[in-house]
C-alpha cells in the first residue's frame, strides 16, 4: 500500500472542492486551481476530507500513481488557502535585478539586459539583491523560479549568478601559478 496514497487530504474552511468528469477543481481565498486526475485512481469527498484509492492496490505502476494524484490535490490545498515561495539570491559585482510592472529586468554580466515576463498568478519582489517568487500553484512558482535561474547559473570559481537561497555551490580552486625551482 502506498503510504502517501492512503492518508486522506483534510478541507480546511473556505475551501471548496469538486469533481467533475475527470478533473479536480479546488478554489479558496488565493484563487482556484483545476488539474486532471491520474487515470485508475479513484477520489471521493467524504466528511471535509478528499480519499485516493486505486483499484489495484499491487499494481506498481497504479501504486506510484496513488501517491503522486493524494500529492497533487493536497499542494493544490495548500496552495489555495497558504500559498508557495521560492527565493532567489544575485551573486556579482554589477549584477542587478528591477522589477517592472509584470516583468523583471535582470543586468547580470551579458553586453545586454535580459527581460523576463511574469505569467499570471505570480507576484515577486526584490530586495536589494533578493528575488521572492510566489504564488498559489506549486509548479508554476518553481517553473518560473528555474526559468529566472537558468539566465545566468551560478559558477563554480567566483560564486558569480543566480542561484537559490538554500542552494550550496561547491566551490573550485582556480589555476595557481607554478614557482620557479
Amino acid at each position: 500500500m502506498s503510504r502517501i496514497g492512503k492518508q486522506p487530504v483534510n478541507i480546511p474552511d473556505g475551501v471548496q472542492v469538486s469533481i467533475k468528469d475527470a478533473t479536480i477543481e479546488v478554489s479558496g481565498p488565493k484563487g482556484k486551481l483545476i488539474e486532471n486526475l491520474v487515470p485508475n485512481v479513484n477520489v471521493e469527498i467524504k466528511d471535509k476530507k478528499v480519499l485516493v484509492s486505486v483499484e489495484n492496490a499491487e499494481n506498481k505502476e497504479q501504486k506510484s500513481r496513488w501517491g503522486l494524484q493524494r500529492s497533487l490535490i493536497n499542494n493544490m490545498v495548500i496552495g489555495v488557502t497558504e500559498g508557495f515561495s521560492k527565493q532567489l539570491e544575485v551573486n556579482g559585482v554589477g549584477y542587478k535585478v528591477v522589477l517592472q510592472g509584470k516583468k523583471i529586468v535582470l543586468n547580470v554580466g551579458y553586453s545586454h539586459s535580459v527581460d523576463y515576463n511574469l505569467p499570471e498568478g505570480i507576484e515577486v519582489q526584490i530586495e536589494k539583491n533578493l528575488i521572492t517568487i510566489s504564488g498559489f500553484d506549486k509548479q508554476l512558482v518553481g517553473q518560473v523560479a528555474a526559468e529566472i535561474r537558468a539566465v545566468k547559473k551560478p559558477e563554480p570559481y567566483k560564486g558569480k549568478g543566480i542561484k537559490y537561497v538554500d542552494e550550496v555551490i561547491r566551490r573550485k580552486e582556480g589555476k595557481v601559478a607554478k614557482t620557479g625551482e
